[in-house]
């Protein structure tokens, strides 16, 4: 292990609460790195073991002897892209037609329009296109702090490009930097949950309330699925997710619920009674309105571990703002840093949406944490992430000037695991993970779905 992963583990390690990270029980294998002006496969290295150390400490907790921890940093990686290699089909677009880096009269602006009401708050403000170029011309004409607040305020997703040195002196980036990574809180105490943690799948027979959405919190809850756990998404009618859906339904059962409804509300409060952990990626003050905030939620479920992220942090004037991994690296200036380091003349954002998979992976670990919090105090608990404050951790840790790492060798057909996955939409072979505890494999009992194919129930235990 690397002196800088050992950096990033001990500072997420401590953010959970628990230090110095057991550093001794993680081996780290493997070679090469993504190329960035940051330390992404460090970060992804240190992300997936921090899941790992979490877990084994959970088991720890239960009478397991102190497992071993493996991370192969290589395959850390790649999962931070796409597993997926589909035998006679083809993956969809990840990226809508429109979305993408514009330059704007006096800089660059990234427009997110993936969902249909983003793509259409873009068009309602900048007229109707159906190819970047039309659209990009249009752009030209704007100054790009006008036209970011003009998106916004039709309700849709779009950040202007500034510098690190700019978002520090940004009334948001001064919040986010006085926010911790991970923020934890103990709920009120509440009976035993009577889990029985089985080494070989500890997660086998815990509940995982799924409300979440692209990218990060999805990323948790696949992680959390590959220890045992019975996942259940919930999302609304209407929604869909068809460029990520391969990566993060695997393990997972989906529905759908519509929570304005009187019927769908008694179902999810049914749900949310009978489940251990809930993970969720709405907006500040977006479940509020539906009537279940946190107090509404622990009252319906004493000792429930409640974990969630946003985008831009939950202090200061952004705390509600619409964001995604991309706009996030615009906002708090990797892609400016990318842009400076490989000497180019547009933004280079990271080579992977790293914000979003190692907040993922902080947040599945937050959840292995509250579960032995549970154990030991008798309390529910909750933690909350953004991705501006994961971005801030890798800010903080640039790689020194003109440092070039060993590249990182491409996936191949010896990475993935032997047996082929029938996802949905066909046939397909999936990386190996990253991770293993002694005793302990991560293994995905259900292949990769499309959103709302199950009941809104749960398994039996």
């Amino acid at each position: 292990m690397t002196p800088l992963i050992h950096t990033l583990l001990d500072e997420i390690w401590q953010s959970l609460g628990q230090c110095p990270a057991p550093a001794d029980r993680l081996t780290v294998s493997g070679t090469g790195a993504l190329p960035s002006a940051f330390p992404v496969t460090e970060l992804a290295t240190a992300a997936w073991s921090a899941a790992g150390l979490a877990c084994a400490e959970l088991l720890r907790r239960e009478g397991a002897a102190a497992q071993q921890v493996w991370v192969d940093q290589r395959l850390a990686s790649l999962w931070f892209g796409w597993t997926l290699r589909p035998l006679g089909w083809t993956l969809p677009a990840a990226w809508d037609a429109l979305a993408g880096d514009y330059a704007t009269a006096d800089g660059w602006i990234r427009l997110h329009t993936n969902a249909p009401h983003h793509r259409r708050a873009v068009e309602q403000v900048l007229g109707p296109a159906s190819k970047k170029g039309a659209l990009a011309e249009r752009v030209l004409a704007w100054k790009k702090s006008e036209l970011e607040e003009a998106v916004i305020a039709a309700g849709g997703c779009a950040a202007q490009m500034r510098s690190a040195a700019a978002w520090r002196q940004h009334i948001q980036g001064k919040s986010v930097a006085l926010e911790p990574l991970i923020h934890t809180a103990l709920q009120p105490e509440a009976p035993s949950p009577g889990w029985t943690l089985p080494v070989a799948r500890p997660l086998h027979g815990v509940r995982v309330l799924d409300l979440t959405r692209i990218l990060a919190g999805p990323i948790a809850t696949r992680f959390l699925a590959g220890l045992g756990a019975d996942v259940l998404r919930i999302d609304p009618y209407g929604w869909d997710e068809p460029g990520v859906e391969h990566e993060v339904m695997l393990g997972k059962r989906s529905a759908r619920l519509n929570l304005t409804n009187a019927r769908d509300r008694h179902t999810f409060e049914h749900l949310l009674r009978n489940a251990d952990v809930i993970v969720h990626g709405y907006r500040a003050g977006a479940l509020e309105k539906l009537g279940y905030g946190a107090e509404e939620r622990h009252a319906l479920a004493p000792g429930l571990i409640d974990v969630c992220l946003n985008a831009y942090g939950w202090s200061g004037p952004w705390r509600t703002r619409r964001g995604f991994d991309s706009l996030v690296q615009m906002s708090c200036g990797l892609a400016e840093a990318g842009m400076v380091w490989r000497s180019a003349s547009l933004p280079v954002p990271l080579p992977v949406q790293a914000l979003d998979h190692a907040t993922g992976y902080l947040m599945a670990a937050a959840v292995l944490t509250g579960m032995t919090q549970r154990l030991n105090r008798g309390t529910g608990y909750r933690a909350r992430l953004s991705l501006a404050r994961t971005a801030q951790l890798l800010l903080a840790h640039p790689y020194p000037t003109h440092y070039r790492s060993e590249p990182l060798t491409p996936a191949g057909s010896a990475d993935e695991n032997p047996e082929t996955e029938l996802t949905h939409w066909g046939a397909a072979q999936r990386l190996r993970a990253p991770l293993s505890l002694q005793g302990t494999a991560l293994q995905w009992a259900l292949p990769a779905t499309t959103l709302g194919t199950s009941q809104p129930e749960w398994l039996r235990r």
